[in-house]
């Protein structure tokens, strides 16, 4: 592999650097670094194809931050003009896709303000809230999105509803909602979130359950889906090692 790596000199340590950046950005499986090492040029060509690529999908969605931008500039100046529920909802969902919650919750409220009712728009709002940390605000607005639709956003509605009771103090309503939640979706980010809830309840054993369905979801994921629920399972993971190293009650 060495002496096939001087053949590409200097585009064989550009190859390695590039995978080496991406590793360290990333944080793949380990074994990717010796790979990377140990195979020179060639092992740095193959983790860029079966990591590298795939990746340059997802990168997709930070691109899609400019446009936004550009049409946020563009919706405010039309809600100068013409405050309509249509107009302040989309610009609500503009700021929640850049992470504004502050200014997406501003935008929510008057929507509704204006006569807004859809579910839609009481659970951005809702969740505005509960990404600043407004607990108590959020609860009846998602309350409101999950009796509307109780698969709303595939179940997230609910399970978020569950998480904003169990900050409220409101422990029974948060077990029993985020309990059907877990049963009716399987997504890593459900896996994950019902295992933290049960280990801040002390269910222990209940907990280990669940971040080993997170576990057998990664083995049993496709390449693609490990990639993109990267942050998930490898929260579950890190999970995974606390439980473990903590006794039962």
């Amino acid at each position: 592999m060495f002496f096939l790596s001087h053949l590409f000199y200097p585009w064989g340590f550009i190859v390695q650097i590039v995978a080496l950046v991406h590793f360290f950005r990333r944080r793949p499986e380990w074994y990717w670094l010796l790979v990377i090492f140990m195979g020179g040029f060639i092992g740095a060509v193959v983790y860029i194809i079966a990591e590298v690529i795939p990746d340059a999908g997802l990168a997709r969605k930070a691109f899609q931050g400019y446009g936004r931008k550009s049409r946020i500039t563009v919706v405010e100046a039309t809600i100068a003009e013409n405050p309509s529920v249509a107009n302040l909802e989309e610009l609500g969902e503009l700021y929640w896709d850049d992470s504004q919650y502050a200014k997406a919750r501003e935008a929510f409220d008057r929507a509704i303000a204006t006569k807004a009712d859809a579910p839609q728009t009481f659970y951005r709002r809702g969740m505005c809230a509960f990404m600043l940390g407004d607990f108590k605000a959020a609860v009846p607005d998602l309350e409101r999105a999950v009796h509307a639709d109780p698969k709303m956003d595939f179940y997230r509605a609910a399970m978020f509803l569950a998480q904003a009771y169990a900050e409220v103090g409101q422990k029974e309503d948060a077990s029993v909602l985020f309990a059907e939640a877990a049963q009716l979706s399987s997504t890593p980010e459900m896996l994950y979130s019902y295992a933290a809830f049960l280990k801040t309840q002390g269910r222990l054993p209940e907990a280990r359950e669940w971040v080993e369905k997170l576990e057998e979801k990664r083995r049993a994921s496709p390449r693609y889906l490990q990639r993109v629920e990267r942050d998930w399972f490898r929260k579950g993971k890190a999970l995974r090692k606390k439980l473990n190293a903590t006794p039962n009650n």
